[in-house]
């Protein structure tokens, strides 16, 4: 897959466009239905598919006290898009000279540099100054600028709309299942390892300590099976999210404890999948229970790591570690 963060004229480049419009936050299976689609349609004409999106939510800009939390970040969300097959991803930055375009001149932007052929969208996709352009528009316009419009249907599951929104109620509420069943792939979050008080080394658990982003949706206090990716592969772990309540609390965090890794990860970047809810955190007796516990989740996580080896899913591409 080709990768631009800027908008680059291909207009020259490439003929049978069809570009895939969204924010696709999450890359959920209601954004994918609509990048499978725009697949289909260049598959039919020969052509190339094109996801364009942008780096930031348009409230993030627009409104920042409406913005939403984010439900990927960048690198996992182009990797998504990446496993989805789509050849081109257009993952611009979202900006207040952006914010200004309005619906005819984004229409005439598309025409312009990528000249395509198709232009699918979700039937609540919105573009253009104040969100004033909407799916109609997009129909009665789109031949004005030499391309087809095709309007994608709602995703229904449980009997309502898949949407970004109901996936971060989803996360927040810690009903990770459903969230997963939703994403296809497995909710993430990556950051940095710090310095913690190296309790877990003490007790034969070591952990590596991640901050948390409030830019982020996160999950509920609890503790999670996990695969953990770095350096190009991946390992089994064990996640808590929380304050370490049977020691002397700490500032909310990630502690997480890789099976079959005892390298140094300082300053180091690593990302974890979810896989699923362990337990709640919660204060213990003491030390040798504390320990007993943790034998526990690692033989319970078991089963959320099979299912995650024998489904597949690896977005970012590495190996088993």
């Amino acid at each position: 897959m080709q990768r631009f963060s800027k908008i680059t004229h291909l207009a020259d480049s490439y003929r049978g466009v069809v570009i895939a419009l969204g924010t696709f936050d999450g890359v959920h299976i209601g954004h994918q239905s609509i990048l499978q689609r725009a697949r289909e349609l260049a598959a039919e004409i020969d052509g190339v598919s094109m996801a364009f999106t942008f780096q930031n939510h348009p409230l993030s800009v627009v409104f920042p006290e409406r913005a939403p939390k984010r439900i990927r970040d960048i690198d996992s969300k182009e990797a998504i898009i990446e496993k989805l097959g789509v050849d081109i991803l257009m993952n611009v930055p979202f900006t207040k000279n952006f914010a200004a375009i309005s619906a005819t001149g984004f229409l005439k932007l598309l025409q312009e540099n990528f000249s395509p052929a198709y232009v699918v969208v979700g039937a609540n996709y919105t573009f253009g100054f104040q969100g004033k352009g909407d799916s109609a528009l997009l129909q009665k316009m789109g031949e004005d600028y030499g391309f087809i419009s095709r309007i994608g249907g709602s995703v229904l599951r449980d009997g309502q709309m898949v949407s970004s929104t109901r996936i971060r109620s989803l996360i927040a509420a810690g009903d990770l299942a459903h969230v997963n069943e939703y994403l296809q792939w497995p909710l993430d979050y990556a950051g940095v390892v710090t310095y913690g008080e190296q309790r877990g080394r003490a007790l034969g658990f070591p952990t590596a300590n991640i901050a948390l982003d409030d830019a982020y949706a996160l999950l509920p206090n609890g503790v999670y099976a996990v695969r953990v990716h770095f350096d190009g592969a991946v390992y089994m772990g064990v996640a808590n999210i929380g304050s370490n309540p049977t020691f002397e609390e700490v500032e909310r965090r990630i502690e997480v404890h890789i099976l079959q890794f005892g390298g140094d990860l300082y300053g180091r970047k690593i990302r974890l999948d979810f896989l699923g809810k362990l337990r709640d955190e919660k204060r213990f007796s003491g030390v040798d229970a504390l320990i007993e516990q943790i034998h526990c989740d690692i033989e319970q996580a078991h089963r959320f790591w099979d299912i995650s080896v024998q489904a597949g899913r690896l977005p970012h591409g590495e190996k088993q570690g």
